[in-house]
């Protein structure tokens, strides 16, 4: 995840570069149930509405989450399918709280209704993110559903109206890249804390729907309306945050925007973008699906690091005797191609493994979702160093 305001703010209001803190241990996302009220176009899980078996009872789930814990695991984000489908959400939500858990709900909010609201409120959750892929058509047709926008949309209000923190997730394809500034301006109408924009990625669903993906053209332009977007909320005192994820190319590509229009800022936002690091797959993300299956993060399905039914979390992820964990915390990591060579590795770190893999069949090779010139990146420069 890519944090677009934190580092807009050192662009505009600059703090003294700090020592880098390592995280506790990595943010899980937990995939508690896999049963999902709809078949959404780019779903990683490939849910569909129906019981899938073998999925972790509550007490597996209690003590996973102890282990989590011990771990230093200071986030969990519950997601499903549809998490408010599993009858114990609540009371494994309430349970994570009361660990200190920082604990997030990830859901398509059609079912968050009058008649649950108060409970969804009642366990405090830190963060609520509900998606949103475009205006009403849209979203409808990518939820594949009549109705799933206006129910969506009630959904943010409610847990905004309850004091909850939430935000609007938006997955850009080339289906909906133009509804961009439509869904930035739902933001400041319905007055919403947060905006996530989620590149695709070619996982699950999403790998079959990969030529819809968007051009690295409006890739662009889409991040330009973001970067303008958070830097006029942060110039005017407002609060919102911006964030993206799924293509850690955003960090160098805000590293020119930046040089364009705040050029003496340019080494001071390089430093703080070296210390983020970029794609953290394996290292400081990490996902649990509904079966207990450990993947380095949640588009990896296709690929187990272990069970947690037969081994802890916390010795699956130290166990680097799997070669895709190995190439993961590798620091730096080893990549072909064009990544391997870019003059921003330390800023991306490669950017998305599973990209690369889906595309060519190697993990290690070059992401194809980068977005920046040969030039942007350096490779022109240094073919013409080594006179080529």
């Amino acid at each position: 995840m890519f944090r677009v305001t934190q580092y807009m703010r050192e662009v505009l209001q600059p703090m003294p570069l700090a020592p880098q803190r390592r995280p506790s241990g990595p943010v899980v996302i937990w995939n508690l149930i896999r049963r999902c009220n709809l078949t959404c176009k780019h779903c990683y899980s490939i849910s569909a509405d129906r019981d899938f078996a073998g999925e972790l009872g509550t007490p597996e789930v209690f003590a996973v989450m102890e282990d989590l814990k011990a771990f230093g695991v200071p986030v969990l984000i519950l997601s499903g399918g549809e998490p408010l489908l599993r009858p114990d959400l609540f009371d494994i939500s309430r349970r994570a709280k009361e660990m200190g858990f920082y604990v997030g709900l990830s859901s398509n909010g059609t079912l968050i209704d009058d008649s649950n609201i108060a409970r969804i409120a009642g366990v405090n959750y830190d963060y609520v993110g509900i998606s949103i892929d475009g205006l009403r058509e849209t979203h409808d047709r990518f939820r594949r559903r009549n109705g799933a926008f206006d129910a969506s949309m009630r959904a943010i209000r409610l847990c905004r109206d309850h004091g909850l923190k939430v935000g609007l997730r938006f997955t850009m394809t080339m289906d909906n890249a133009a509804e961009l500034p439509q869904m930035l301006s739902l933001l400041r109408v319905e007055g919403i804390d947060k905006f996530y924009l989620s590149h695709l990625n070619y996982a699950g669903r999403g790998n079959r729907n990969r030529r819809d993906d968007a051009t690295h053209q409006v890739t662009r332009r889409a991040m330009d309306l973001l970067f303008d977007a958070c830097r006029g909320d942060i110039s005017s005192g407002r609060t919102r945050e911006y964030v993206t994820g799924n293509n850690d190319a955003d960090g160098v590509y805000l590293l020119h925007w930046v040089a364009r229009r705040f050029p003496a800022r340019y080494e001071h936002l390089r430093a703080r973008l070296a210390q983020w690091g970029g794609n953290s797959s394996g290292v400081n993300v990490a996902n649990i699906d509904n079966l207990g299956n450990v993947h380095p993060d949640t588009f990896w399905w296709h690929y187990s690091l272990g069970n947690v039914r037969e081994r802890r979390f916390s010795e699956i992820w130290r166990d680097t005797s799997d070669s895709i964990m190995a190439g993961l915390k590798r620091s730096p990591r080893r990549i072909k191609g064009r990544c391997g060579q870019c003059s921003y590795f330390d800023v991306c770190g490669g950017n998305t493994r599973v990209r690369a893999l889906q595309v060519t069949g190697d993990a290690w090779a070059e992401d194809p979702g980068c977005y920046l010139s040969d030039a942007e990146i350096g490779l022109r420069e240094a073919a013409l160093a080594a006179g080529g």
